[in-house]
């Protein structure tokens, strides 16, 4: 999707660094498209979806962690309870589709894929790699994915094969080949404590690095951070051609990355071309988000 802001509902490295100010007017979208954003309500979260106008859907409760994601498109959301049960909540109703998940911090979030069919979960039992397990988002039998470090703020690549997270001790990120059932490090990433999204086919990562002293914790989902980019074979930082205060990324299906610029009154959205990397246009986001995270974009 090249040109996410041409359509309604419908996120590396540049050789010139361009600023938000410098994007061509023609660039500008007409209409912004679709994403599914969060804030922190009580002892719940409010996931709100804008796609034409905005619908709202709030999990949690006295025992809630802050363990949760939206599907993609969203509509839906899976949360994980005081006793270890995975939901899924829409508007027709909550309903329980796993029993046996990790409940121990807000890091260990499930993760959607990116069809919206099924989600990825940490499950039950301590050891220093965990045993991370799919199952569809109605529910069925859960299957295992294998085994990682990696179980933080879990990210799934596009195609299905590859899963992301950072250690719980902020060591590192971590892939998970959800094929080969194998899980390797990433190179050149020291300290981390969130990982925000995958490139398609999981050869690029998009996480919040820290430093030596730097506060880890078990991190709850950010409402803002400043985006990294890393060649996940090589372990390489990409440079992100925008200026401004970066306060995150994400990845669309097609490898396309939006990233996302603190503004005044609203954020601003800079796309950048899946194939070469370069910025394509600028989308003005709703000015009710200003202060909430940003889940996904609606491609």
């Amino acid at each position: 999707m090249k040109h996410l802001a041409l359509a309604v509902g419908a996120v590396l490295a540049a050789s010139t660094v361009v600023s938000v100010a410098a994007v061509p007017s023609p660039a500008r979208a007409a209409t912004t498209p679709g994403a599914v954003f969060f804030g922190y309500k009580g002892a719940g979260v409010e996931v709100v979806t804008q796609q034409g106008g905005l619908s709202k859907l709030t999990v949690g409760g006295s025992s809630f962690a802050g363990q949760f994601a939206a599907a993609p498109g969203g509509g839906k959301v899976a949360w994980i309870d005081g006793r270890g049960r995975l939901h899924v909540k829409s508007a027709a109703g909550d309903k329980v589709v796993a029993t046996n998940a990790a409940y121990v911090g807000p890091c260990l979030t499930p993760a959607w894929s990116a069809d919206g069919k099924r989600i990825a979960y940490v499950t039950k039992g301590g050891s220093d790699k965990a045993t991370v397990a799919l199952v569809g988002a109605g529910g069925g039998r859960p299957v295992i994915a294998g085994k990682t470090a990696g179980v933080c703020h879990l990210a799934w690549s596009a195609d299905g094969r590859t899963l992301a997270g950072y250690a719980g001790n902020t060591d590192g990120v971590y892939l998970l080949n959800t094929v080969s059932h194998v899980s390797t490090r990433v190179p050149g990433i020291r300290l981390a404590n969130h990982v925000d999204g995958l490139s398609p086919n999981g050869d690029r990562v998009v996480v919040n690095t820290i430093g030596k002293n730097a506060p880890g914790g078990d991190g709850s989902w950010p409402l803002s951070y400043t985006p990294s980019l890393y060649d996940t074979r090589t372990g390489r930082k990409i440079p992100i051609p925008v200026r401004g205060t970066l306060i995150g990324a994400r990845f669309l299906t097609d490898g396309t990355l939006v990233v996302r610029v603190k503004g005044k009154s609203a954020n601003t959205w800079v796309v950048l071309d899946p194939d070469t990397y370069k910025v394509s246009q600028r989308v003005g986001e709703i000015p009710q988000a200003k202060n909430l995270g940003l889940l996904s974009v609606i491609g």
